[in-house]
């Protein structure tokens, strides 16, 4: 018996500016995947990457956060999400010792992962600091054997996650996202 074919309305171009849209990594890459910039390279560069929180001034963080539009949080809110995340690297400028690119990945620790919070300071962007961050946050959860890898992110940023395999809406899977400001019908 043939299914009857389906025809899907065009996903409108337009975004809010706010939307949160989730791009799954599709055929990800083996865990063994040549880094684009080496460790040795960052290093020659001034950078240190760091896999804990050990170090990580959250204040610092934070005006990263705000610089790249994102709302300045709680730096105990974010010190509890961080001790709750199960992968995160971010990289130290050596100069002044302040945070300038960051990634974390939270999840069941064995399935399913979800990519938050890439950040890069729009003073060191276009160097590739956010691409040397993904690779390696990708490559540590590859390597727990997790590979159902999401990244939450704004439409405007989907670009720079394409060429690293992700891909927005695989399969027609929609992700769904809680709100609060739900309108009632009276």
């Amino acid at each position: 018996m043939r299914t009857p074919s389906v025809t899907r309305k065009p996903t409108p171009k337009h975004h809010p500016k706010k939307a949160a849209v989730f791009a799954q990594q599709r055929n990800p890459p083996p865990p063994a995947t040549k880094l684009s910039i080496s460790d040795e390279s960052l290093s020659s560069r001034g950078f240190t990457l760091h896999r804990t929180i050990d170090n990580l001034d959250l204040n610092h963080l934070n005006t990263v956060f705000v610089a790249v539009r994102f709302p300045r949080r709680d730096t105990g809110k974010i010190r509890v999400a961080l001790e709750h995340t199960d992968a995160l690297l971010w990289v130290e400028y050596e100069k002044t010792k302040r945070p300038v690119a960051f990634a974390r990945a939270t999840g069941d620790g064995v399935f399913n992962a979800i990519i938050w919070d890439v950040v890069v300071d729009p003073s060191f962007q276009g160097i590739g600091l956010g691409k040397a961050v993904m690779e390696r946050l990708i490559t540590a959860l590859l390597e727990k054997g997790i590979t159902n890898i999401v990244s939450y992110s704004e439409p405007r940023v989907l670009g720079f996650y394409r060429p690293m395999g992700f891909v927005a809406d695989p399969d027609g899977i929609r992700g769904m996202v809680y709100s609060r400001k739900q309108k009632r019908k009276e």
